[in-house]
């Protein structure tokens, strides 16, 4: 038993092995951890380009989005070649950097009709990589916020009546049947407004929405909303220039 121990001893140092039929203690090495996947959401979609129409998968995934035809080679759009979009439940616009046909002026632009609703998460996340200004029509009615007032939004259609949802990420306007429902991430807004306690106005890079308060909003949430929009640029300039605030 003694000689066969020396023997396996002699054997891990040499080669690194233990002996064979010789019982050891040493722990077996750790697999290596799984590649996790990357997140990717999908429906079938058709797509509506100028004079062209194609049905097929629409998938976003980490890297950006891709439509897949069923007959053709697929459109893929990196999150960085992305310059804005416009989403719905059933809908997504996608504007790129890319020129349109036949030396037209603007930017092309993709139309695409959903078969299933994309989730808000998958929206927010969509909002968030792209990072440029978006119109984001999927808030999440569950987030939690610090602060709500119901509101009504008139159009020339009749208009639409939700709850503004005030969040650390920015402003959600949530309608109950979801039409005319907004998301903006502070980034995503320009201005803000406050005449009276019954009116707010957001004005947003890609567009601008005037409410009309149920409830009047304080002047101490309207501070919190205004520091959220603008003292996040002054507390940038300041360090850009060298000073802490």
């Amino acid at each position: 038993m003694r000689k066969c121990l020396c023997k396996a001893l002699f054997s891990l140092l040499i080669y690194g092995i233990p002996c064979v039929g010789v019982a050891t203690s040493l722990a077996p090495q750790a697999q290596p951890a799984p590649v996790a996947t990357a997140a990717r959401w999908q429906s079938p979609a058709r797509l509506h380009h100028f004079m062209t129409k194609a049905t097929g998968s629409l998938v976003i995934n980490n890297q950006g989005v891709e439509f897949i035809p069923k007959k053709g080679p697929p459109l893929r759009w990196p999150y960085v070649e992305i310059q804005s979009f416009h989403l719905s439940a059933h809908g997504l616009d996608i504007e790129t950097y890319q020129n349109r046909r036949w030396h037209l002026s603007g930017d092309r632009e993709f139309h695409l009709s959903l078969t299933n609703a994309v989730p808000a998460a998958v929206a927010e996340e969509f909002a968030l990589r792209v990072q440029k200004p978006v119109e984001n029509g999927r808030p999440d009615p569950g987030a939690s916020g610090f602060a709500s007032l119901p509101a009504r939004r008139r159009t020339f259609g009749g208009g639409t009546n939700g709850v503004l949802h005030f969040r650390s990420a920015g402003i959600d306007y949530v309608t109950s049947g979801g039409r005319g429902s907004r998301s903006w991430r502070w980034s995503d807004i320009q201005t803000i407004a406050h005449p009276d306690p019954y009116h707010f106005r957001v004005q947003g890079y890609r567009e601008t929405f005037e409410f009309e308060l149920k409830q009047p909003m304080s002047r101490r949430l309207f501070n919190r909303l205004w520091d959220a929009v603008y003292g996040r640029g002054l507390k940038g300039l300041a360090y850009s220039e060298g000073r802490q605030q």
